[in-house]
């Protein structure tokens, strides 16, 4: 079990987290979470699986200040909303995931928000500042803009390439972090 007051248990359930996972100190992760291998939880980020569950998959890397949380279930919401992302995502600086569904190879732009119940296909770029608003669907493709966030264009062949690229990038930038003495 990991023992560290910044991943914690909530309610008896603690997050796991999959081999050479790195998570900065001042990240949080709480609750019903896991995530697959070679992940980066980057300074300040908040990953809160407190009532309802999270699944991250590999290599996806949580950049500094982002928020991931869920939606509980409720009269308003019945069932809720879990979060889950899918591998090879790249979530920017201050992004907001609540209760939505992110597929494979994403590029999350820095300050943009995805709400509750969307739904966001695989290789999909959403640009920095972009609100995708509640039970949208974003098609695979494409590239998102605008609050709220509109189709903009399809998605170039280097921008394919761009995923995996900056999904790789990011698991050799926390082999270094890990390098120098952490140990998540």
């Amino acid at each position: 079990m990991i023992r560290r007051p910044n991943i914690r248990a909530f309610q008896k359930t603690a997050p796991k987290l999959g081999e050479f996972v790195f998570v900065d100190r001042t990240a949080v992760i709480i609750g019903d979470v896991r995530m697959g291998e070679d992940c980066s939880v980057w300074p300040f980020a908040v990953i809160r699986g407190d009532m309802h569950h999270i699944r991250i998959g590999s290599r996806v890397s949580v950049q500094d200040g982002a928020v991931l949380h869920i939606t509980h279930s409720s009269d308003f919401n019945p069932g809720g909303f879990p979060l889950i992302i899918g591998d090879d995502v790249t979530i920017g600086h201050q992004a907001m995931l609540h209760g939505c569904t992110i597929g494979d190879r994403v590029l999350v732009g820095m300050k943009s928000m995805i709400m509750d119940g969307a739904v966001v296909e695989n290789e999909v770029i959403i640009g920095a500042g972009a609100m995708v608003p509640p039970g949208k669907k974003l098609e695979s493709g494409f590239v998102y803009m605008g609050s709220p966030a509109k189709k903009a264009r399809p998605i170039t062949e280097k921008e394919r390439k761009y995923f995996t690229y900056t999904a790789e990038n990011y698991v050799k930038l926390k082999d270094k972090h890990m390098a120098e003495g952490f140990d998540y």
